[in-house]
């Protein structure tokens, strides 16, 4: 991975595809194939693209629009962690960047 280990996940229900768990798999292996000849990209077409595109392959949900930005707003609000380390490092990098800046704010 190139980030590391996730650290959110987002449950998704199989059954919300029209044809059931064979569409899934089959629409999940049409986009690890597209994306196993792609160059990552981290703000174009990246790890939430390959989901939107397995997405919008198997119809989950009745819908055919799913992107990157959804995806991000998904996880942002329904996204579960994988632990109390997943939180830490979720947040932990953002706190200190806020920590620094707020420090040189008040010492400037």
């Amino acid at each position: 991975m190139a980030f590391g280990n996730p650290t959110r996940y987002l449950i998704l229900d199989p059954y919300r595809v029209e044809g059931g768990l064979t569409e899934w798999d089959e629409s999940v292996s049409k986009a690890s194939v597209v994306y196993g000849t792609r160059m990552h990209n981290l703000f174009c077409d990246n790890c939430h693209s390959h989901v939107a595109m397995a997405l919008n392959t198997m119809q989950y949900r009745g819908k055919t629009n799913w992107n990157m930005v959804v995806l991000a707003f998904w996880m942002f609000l329904f996204g579960r962690y994988v632990g109390f380390c997943g939180l830490l490092k979720t947040w932990i990098p953002f706190l200190v960047v806020v920590a620094i800046c707020t420090t040189f704010a008040v010492i400037l």
